[in-house]
């Protein structure tokens, strides 16, 4: 049992990870420290909010993964 969590939790985090690494930035690096890239703010749609929204489950599942193979 605690091998097949460990499988799972190891596929969950290369999906955490892609889905990561796929998001968008608006800006550049120089925004992030006060620079002049203004703020601007614009709704997920299509495939950015599916990226979105798929980060946010892997990364809760990844969270109780983590946490049933403390106890178990």
């Amino acid at each position: 049992m605690n091998d097949i969590l460990l499988i799972i939790q190891i596929i969950i985090s290369a999906i955490l990870i892609t889905a990561i690494l796929l998001q968008q930035r608006g800006a550049a690096l120089g925004s992030g420290f006060g620079g002049e890239g203004g703020t601007f703010y614009s709704a997920r749609r299509g495939l950015e909010k599916w990226i979105y929204w798929t980060t946010i489950v892997s990364a809760a599942l990844f969270l109780v993964l983590s946490v049933l193979n403390l106890t178990i």
